[in-house]
């Protein structure tokens, strides 16, 4: 059940769902289903979401919310981002409490992921 007052859910806009599909597969191990041409929904994330097809991104630069993602490899997870098709936008850097990279993914949102080791 839900919890009253919590975050539940997430959505962003995706200009590719299928490729913004396919790398979270790939670099996260994340969950779709598809609700129609227009919208996908995310699970196996840490909290649901979705992606709907809009031309608009996500960009911190810009004061949109930054959805930062948590890894004990960091590096590892880095060259998955990679490998799957994101793209480094701040390479590892130490901040007070770990490390963390910026990244975006096919669509163009920018997420990042963080470590304390």
């Amino acid at each position: 059940m839900p919890l009253d007052k919590h975050i539940n859910y997430v959505e962003f806009s995706a200009k590719n769902l299928a490729d913004t599909q396919a790398f979270f597969e790939t670099a996260f191990d994340w969950q779709f289903q598809s609700w129609g041409d227009e919208y996908i929904a995310f699970s196996n994330s840490g909290l649901d979401g979705g992606f709907y097809h809009a031309d608009k991104t996500s960009d911190s630069d810009s004061g949109a919310a930054l959805v930062v993602l948590y890894s004990s490899e960091i590096e590892a997870t880095q060259e998955s981002v990679k490998d799957a098709g994101g793209v480094i936008v701040k390479e590892i850097f130490t901040f007070p409490g770990g490390r963390r990279f910026h990244f975006r993914e096919p669509s163009g949102n920018e997420l990042a992921v963080w470590s304390d080791k």
